[in-house]
């Protein structure tokens, strides 16, 4: 997907998608669209599929524009960044998105049965855990995404789980002040975590959703190819080995803070694998990356050299990811399965 240069509402670009399976047996892409000054809003548009394979988009519109207070600021806002994951249990699509507001980017929670109409359910709160020695609400959040099954948390409670990447930056709103850690935590950089609410309470109020508490770090940079941060992409996909999670990782250096433009950053992508009777625990990762920047639209944009992986899709026996190209385009990558020597 490329952006229409009659739309003003892609004038700066269009990345970064969800999809969803409509009622109707057709793939539905979820694109970030950017508006001039940095404005976004969440669109829809069916996935032209040809012999298997994406290969184009029928746009339809949007489903979710900032129009509360929360979800715009000053020169830049919207809603951003959207994943969903479809959760058979609850029979709703779960819409995870950045809702960047007056202070900066923060995460928040939509659902819808058709994947047409979307109700809020409001910003994500976590809960306060004073083992944690801090507030996660403080911190910008991204990167949410749910796990698609009820998955037990690390005291065996069946759990709805979600997988986010707090900041610990206060750049936005207070750039001299370093912000202080969670106890036990000695690196500053950004990194995947993990969150847990019981099904139980679901089942009873689904905004319960926006509540999700047991906090635990799951992993960080540890590899030259993500020594910046990383992040979680698409939904967690069940593979027999256990949760497979594509994410990014990212390189460079971050200039005049995390939230504005950056010139020199590298975001490539790579994979964790997760313990599946505790997601909390990796059990592997990729050593080197399995996407990188290398055609002409991911390496050049609004922002060069990236790949930012937010959908995957299983589209007849393959698998299909979905992608930002240097935050200007959608691309669309065959996900493979290396046979064992």
């Amino acid at each position: 997907m490329r952006p229409d240069p009659a739309e003003p509402a892609e004038a700066e670009g269009v990345l970064n998608p969800a999809t969803a399976w409509g009622p109707d047996g057709e793939l539905y892409l979820y694109p970030r669209l950017v508006a001039a000054g940095n404005v976004s809003r969440v669109g829809r548009a069916r996935v032209v599929i040809e012999d298997g394979v994406p290969t184009g988009v029928e746009r339809l519109g949007s489903v979710l524009e900032a129009d509360r207070g929360w979800e715009h600021g000053n020169h830049h806002g919207g809603v951003e960044d959207p994943r969903i994951t479809w959760i058979p249990s609850l029979g709703q699509h779960v819409m995870t998105y950045v809702a960047f507001g007056p202070l900066g980017p923060r995460p928040a929670l939509a659902i819808s049965t058709d994947g047409i109409s979307w109700k809020r359910l409001g910003p994500v709160q976590f809960a306060y855990e004073d083992d944690l020695d801090t507030d996660l609400n403080l911190f910008p959040n991204k990167d949410v995404v749910f796990f698609p099954e009820v998955v037990p948390d690390p005291d065996g409670v069946p759990s709805y789980a979600v997988l986010h990447r707090p900041m610990w930056d206060f750049s936005f709103v207070r750039p001299e002040e370093r912000p202080p850690l969670p106890a036990g935590t000695d690196d500053d950089r950004a990194s995947v975590w993990i969150s847990y609410v019981p099904a139980d309470e679901v089942l009873r109020d689904i905004s319960a959703l926006t509540r999700p508490g047991g906090h635990r770090f799951v992993a960080g940079p540890e590899f030259p190819w993500e020594a910046l941060k990383i992040g979680a992409g698409p939904a967690p996909l069940r593979v027999e080995e256990g949760w497979l999670v594509i994410h990014h990782g990212v390189t460079g250096t971050v200039v005049g803070g995390a939230f504005v433009p950056q010139d020199n950053v590298h975001y490539v992508a790579g994979a964790l694998l997760l313990d599946a009777a505790d997601p909390s625990k990796v059990i592997g990762r990729t050593t080197e990356p399995l996407l990188s920047p290398e055609t002409a639209e991911e390496t050049a944009g609004t922002v060069a050299n990236v790949v930012f992986p937010t959908a995957i899709e299983r589209i007849g026996s393959e698998y299909f990811v979905f992608y930002g190209m240097a935050d200007s385009m959608i691309g669309v990558a065959r996900l493979q399965r290396r046979a064992s020597a």
